[in-house]
């Protein structure tokens, strides 16, 4: 199992931006992916961005060229920096590990921190 605790988030203006961070409880070799996903009020928790340990990443269309994922394997922690942000990328988020040991998968969540973006 994988304890993931996220930091970051709170209140930006249109335009601004902000990094989410995510650190997790072992080394992030070991972590098939790593992910980020939100959750607007009403609305599924949709996938935002994602990247594997070969460093292959994808996005969400509507966060393409504004949102990076990107892994710092020596803290153990990967971020999410959002540029550009709109109000419509309102929602919690979610830090989001898969896990694969044993033959078995393991699906892990962080704690969620609300980004709110809003004049």
């Amino acid at each position: 199992q994988v304890q993931l605790v996220e930091s970051g988030g709170g209140l930006v203006q249109p335009g601004g931006s902000q990094r989410l961070s995510c650190t997790t409880s072992r080394s992030i070799f070991t972590i098939s992916v790593m992910a980020w996903y939100r959750q607007a009020p009403g609305k599924q928790r949709e996938l935002v961005a994602s990247i594997t340990t070969g460093t292959i990443t994808n996005y969400a269309d509507s966060v393409k060229g504004r949102f990076t994922i990107s892994v710092d394997n020596a803290k153990n922690t990967v971020y999410l920096q959002m540029n550009s942000l709109k109000p419509e990328d309102t929602a919690v988020y979610y830090c989001n590990s898969i896990l694969i040991e044993g033959g078995l998968r393991y699906i892990n969540w962080g704690q969620g921190a609300q980004v709110t973006v809003s004049s």
